[in-house]
């Protein structure tokens, strides 16, 4: 068994939870926020057989979309000399960081 935590977009909690469910994997959904962009995320954790971690992962691939969007640079405190742009910059956001790991133990209470 292995448990699978995808960190994705708060947009795409929804329909990642969704396509989950509707393959019949449970899962549980945490809201998280990221530390780079401070922006809102959700992780998700489920419980999977070894042979349908696959079926997790493209999931989550069809239904964890990359995007661009837009942010304001926070300006720097420390260093008045550091580079700063004053203008929003765009970034890459979205897709999912998926972690898979063995399970040593599971019990259904």
């Amino acid at each position: 068994m292995k448990l699978v935590i995808a960190v994705i977009h708060s947009d795409d909690a929804g329909p990642c939870s969704a396509a989950l469910s509707d393959a019949g994997f449970v899962c549980t959904r945490f809201t998280t926020s990221g530390g780079f962009l401070q922006k809102g995320n959700a992780t998700l954790i489920t419980g999977v057989d070894d042979g349908r971690v696959d079926e997790v992962v493209g999931l989550l691939r069809v239904h964890a979309r990359q995007r661009s969007e837009y942010m304001n640079p926070v300006s720097p405190l420390a260093e008045p000399a550091e580079f700063f742009v004053p203008f929003p910059v765009e970034v890459e956001v979205g897709g999912a960081t998926v972690f898979v790991v063995d399970v040593e133990r599971f019990e259904k209470l």
